[in-house]
């Protein structure tokens, strides 16, 4: 049996080792999941002007538009549950050893929900070196995911939405074909990182007027019923700093 791989990226309050996750994305197929957290820290007016994500009196805005929000804690609980509805998948993102997992890390062992998010999943891998490693006799002067979208799909998209950023990865991915010993080279564990970044800001808290997980879950989660297809979407629609986009 195909293992399932579930493709997932961050935004966050800015590219610190010390910054915090403002959204989580995840897309497997047709399944996808959405949640945006208000940050606990200001965000990096750098942050903001890439994202379009701003925080005004405890509300989160993207673009101007309020964003519906949940806890921390709920966000990592739902994507905990939507890993497991796909039977330990195995987690991909683009360069997400070096930023989006060591927060990830952090995040978890935070709010104790380690060895849960591990029970979930088979592994992780980071697509940046596997591309490199794939693509390296076609010449390309660069790797961040915008670039080979353009290059392997001929496609541009709305990069810096982390559900965007997800769904093009899904179709990049698609083209690289990687084999599977080139994926298992490439794969780690949380555990394996080395150290993770120390939190700045205090524990996290309920905030008022914060609207229940399961009131967001119509929005922030899909089972796709095969008629808008990720793949499909990233070469007709077009699909930084570490983060490699």
């Amino acid at each position: 049996m195909q293992e399932s791989l579930v493709f997932f990226d961050l935004e966050t309050t800015g590219l610190g080792r010390d910054c915090e996750i403002v959204q989580l994305a995840a897309v497997s197929g047709g399944h996808f999941l959405n949640l945006y957290v208000v940050p606990r820290c200001r965000m990096e007016r750098g942050a903001s002007r890439v994202t379009g994500l701003r925080v005004r009196r405890q509300r989160l805005y993207l673009r101007r538009r309020l964003v519906p929000t949940n806890s921390l804690r709920e966000v990592l609980v739902a994507f905990i549950a939507f890993l497991r509805m796909l039977g330990r998948p195995l987690v991909l993102g683009h360069n997400i050893r070096r930023f989006d997992c060591p927060l990830l890390a952090r995040a978890l062992d935070q709010l104790d929900l380690g060895v849960q998010f591990w029970s979930a999943v088979s592994g992780c891998v980071d697509t940046l070196p596997l591309a490199r490693e794939t693509l390296k006799d076609r010449g390309l002067q660069s790797f961040r995911q915008t670039d080979l979208v353009r290059e392997l799909l001929g496609a541009d998209y709305e990069a810096h939405d982390a559900l965007e950023d997800v769904r093009a990865l899904q179709a990049l991915y698609g083209e690289l074909r990687p084999s599977p010993e080139s994926i298992r080279r490439h794969g780690f564990t949380l555990d394996t990182m080395g150290d993770k970044p120390a939190p700045k800001c205090k524990a996290p808290r309920e905030l008022p007027g914060q609207r229940s997980l399961w009131e967001n879950l119509r929005a922030a989660v899909k089972v796709n019923d095969g008629k808008d297809d990720p793949a499909e979407r990233g070469r007709a629609s077009g699909e930084g700093n570490t983060k490699e986009r």
